[in-house]
């Protein structure tokens, strides 16, 4: 298995989730939650997955950071298979889709999407939500290749298993990627930080912290027991936890 981080940046972010890119500059001096936006990319045997999305942080060129990387790593979009998506804040699905002159399209035209149902009627039902983006979310969801999860858990394939959480939001979910005897943990941002391991915190940014933050216990002492690879999607430094 192979794992490939995908981060567009460091970031600070503001009550309206405006995004801003923190440098060497203004680092200290920028206000609000700074976090990193990291997707990631794993190629199994089987597949070629993307675990979210992003934010489709553009750089001056105008070309988005991760089809840069993507191109660097000799990977074409179309070879991605499927799209993870653990929820639908716009930090997360944003490079799903490419803006055309004539429209949109999928940037990932081979690949299945896999989107909890749930969590769309959510994001439906909270219009007035900062945290997501409907002019993209509604194209999203228009895409011919999506793939509607409405379990509480189960497999996708032999290899990836998922499980709705909650705790970030209402029915966020997680995955597990397992290749021979490796395992792979993407809690999105239930456990985006390698201190939300050092400090057992209920965080009000979520929608439900005190069971998120039950979560990160329970997952901490089985990554310990099962040497997990834990994927940090918001860490400012580090992209993978090794147990």
């Amino acid at each position: 298995m192979k794992i490939i981080p995908l981060k567009e940046g460091n970031f600070s972010t503001n009550e309206t989730k405006d995004f801003t890119l923190l440098t060497e500059e203004n680092f200290k001096t920028v206000k609000g939650i700074k976090m990193s936006v990291q997707p990631f990319l794993i190629i199994t045997e089987h597949d070629v997955i993307m675990l979210d999305a992003g934010i489709g942080w553009k750089n001056s060129n105008g070309k988005t950071v991760i089809s840069e990387i993507l191109e660097k790593e000799n990977i074409h979009p179309n070879q991605v298979t499927k799209v993870l998506l653990s929820h639908l804040h716009k930090d997360h699905i944003e490079t799903v889709i490419i803006h055309t002159e004539n429209g949109f399209e999928a940037t990932y035209p081979n690949a299945a999407i896999y989107i909890q149902k749930r969590e769309l009627d959510f994001a439906m039902e909270n219009r007035g939500s900062h945290s997501f983006d409907f002019d993209t979310l509604e194209k999203l969801i228009e895409l011919e290749n999506i793939v509607w999860m409405d379990e509480d858990e189960g497999q996708i394939t032999d290899e990836i298993s998922f499980q709705v959480v909650g705790g970030h939001t209402p029915f966020m979910q997680v995955f597990w990627i397992r290749e021979k005897d490796e395992t792979v943990f993407y809690g999105a941002d239930d456990l985006p930080q390698e201190s939300y391991l050092k400090y057992h915190l209920a965080y009000k940014t979520d929608f439900d912290g005190r069971k998120a933050m039950e979560l990160r216990i329970k997952w901490q002492k089985e990554a310990i027991e099962n040497h997990w690879k834990i994927l940090l999607y918001h860490d400012l430094d580090k992209a993978v936890l090794e147990f």
